[in-house]
C-alpha cells in the first residue's frame, strides 16, 4: 500500500518516522484497510467499512472539513516506507459534545499492523505542536473509551490532562484537555 509519489500535497507536520499530510483520494486501499478491520472499530462505537467507496467517500467527507473549516485528519505515512499508517490530526467539531462545541479535537487511528510502535502518540505530538504553534490554538480536546487503556495511555503521555469521565453516545468516555500554556512549559522542560 505505497501512497505513490505526492509531493505535491500538503504536509502539516513531520517527526523523525512519519509524515502527516492531507488525505487523498489516493490512500483508498489503506484507509480501507484499515477501517475495515473490527480491531480497530471495538472502541469507536461504528461499524467496519464494508466495501472501499465507503473509505472514498469518508475520505472526501474529511477532504471537505479542509474547505469548510481549515481542519481535518491527516494521513500517517511512514516515512522510510511511504506507507499510509493511519490517520491523526485535529478536526473541528461543530456540534455539542460533553458541554462544549467548536474546539479542536485530536484524534488517530491506525491500522493494527503499527499498533504498538509509538506512531500515535508521535503523530498526537505533531498534532498538538501543529495546533498550538500554527493555528495558535487556545486549547485542544481529545475523547476516548474509559476501556480503551491503550489510547488513554498516549494521550496522558503526550500531555493531555484527564478532566472528567462523560456518558458519550452510551458510552463511558474520558475527557482530556490542553492549553497552550500547559503545552509551552512541557516543551520548556
Amino acid at each position: 500500500m505505497n501512497s505513490g509519489n505526492f509531493a505535491a500535497m500538503k504536509v502539516y507536520a513531520e517527526t523523525e518516522r512519519l509524515r502527516l499530510r492531507e488525505l487523498v483520494p489516493a490512500d483508498v486501499d489503506g484507509f480501507f484497510e484499515m477501517d475495515s478491520d473490527p480491531d480497530v472499530h471495538i472502541y469507536l462505537g461504528s461499524q467496519p467499512l464494508q466495501q472501499k467507496e465507503q473509505a472514498a467517500n469518508a475520505i472526501q467527507f474529511i477532504r471537505q472539513q479542509y474547505i469548510d473549516n481549515g481542519i481535518g485528519r491527516w494521513a500517517v505515512i511512514e516515512k522510510n516506507t511511504n506507507t499510509f499508517v493511519g490517520w491523526a490530526g485535529l478536526k473541528l467539531i461543530t456540534e455539542p459534545t460533553n458541554n462544549h462545541i467548536n474546539y479542536l479535537d485530536l484524534g488517530y487511528r491506525l491500522s493494527k499492523k503499527y499498533w504498538g510502535k509509538g506512531y500515535a502518540s508521535e503523530a498526537a505530538a505533531a498534532s498538538l505542536t501543529y495546533a498550538f504553534n500554527e493555528l495558535y490554538a487556545n486549547q485542544v480536546y481529545a475523547i476516548a473509551d474509559c476501556n480503551n487503556t491503550a489510547s488513554n495511555r498516549i494521550l496522558l503521555k503526550t500531555g493531555l490532562i484527564l478532566v472528567e469521565t462523560f456518558v458519550h453516545h452510551h458510552v463511558p468516555c474520558n475527557w482530556y484537555k490542553t492549553d497552550r500554556l500547559t503545552f509551552e512549559s512541557k516543551q520548556l522542560k
